[in-house]
């Protein structure tokens, strides 16, 4: 039988959707503007994820400026140095802007194709339920990395949200990847 603890360590996992696509569910603090904040505004986004300006409207850009050494005190691997340390920037387009309640864009600049990126907020009382959908991962790899960045990402989000200290990043990032890689080794892509 499984404990509490193992049930809701189990919902942190993403789960395959469809074909190239995986889906996240957290549940975080409100209230619901608060968590919309650190969507959209750069300086609160670069604290969990990536920095970057967003244009508040459908077919507005958005920047995404990956750099890690701004979310975590660990030593990257070598391979993600330059990225970690002097920062990489990508790109998309803002396809669904809802605020408070959804936000949605193409990605380009993470590898062939590009990929869309869903984002849902719903309040539950005095939290909020956040649904991310990223769609078009074009090959088993780019899944597993996509779904161990966002499972990171989104704990990250949940220890900001919540006052907590950060979790680790790279350590665990490639042994987490693995995993993803075994979970969905019968998914379609």
């Amino acid at each position: 039988m499984q404990t509490q603890a193992q049930k809701a360590d189990k919902k942190m996992y993403g789960e395959v959707l469809e074909s190239g696509a995986v889906r996240f569910e957290r549940l975080l603090p409100g209230p619901i503007e608060r968590v919309w904040a650190y969507l959209i505004e750069d300086e609160k986004r670069a604290t969990w994820f990536c920095g970057g300006e967003t244009e508040a409207r459908a077919g507005g850009k958005i920047e995404l400026f990956f750099k890690h050494s701004r979310i975590t005190d660990e030593a990257p691997p070598e391979s993600a140095r330059k990225m970690n340390d002097e920062g990489a920037l990508m790109s998309g387009t803002v396809t669904v802007y809802e605020p408070p309640h959804r936000l949605a864009f193409n990605w380009v600049g993470m590898g062939d194709p590009d990929s869309d990126v869903e984002i849902e907020l719903a309040p539950l009382g005095d939290e909020v339920r956040l649904v991310l959908i990223h769609r078009r991962l074009a090959t088993k790899h780019r899944m597993a990395m996509v779904s161990s960045g966002w499972h990171l990402h989104l704990g990250l989000l949940e220890d900001q949200l919540r006052g907590r200290k950060r979790g680790p990043f790279w350590s665990v990032h490639e042994p987490l990847m693995a995993e993803y890689a075994q979970r969905q080794q019968d998914a379609a892509v």
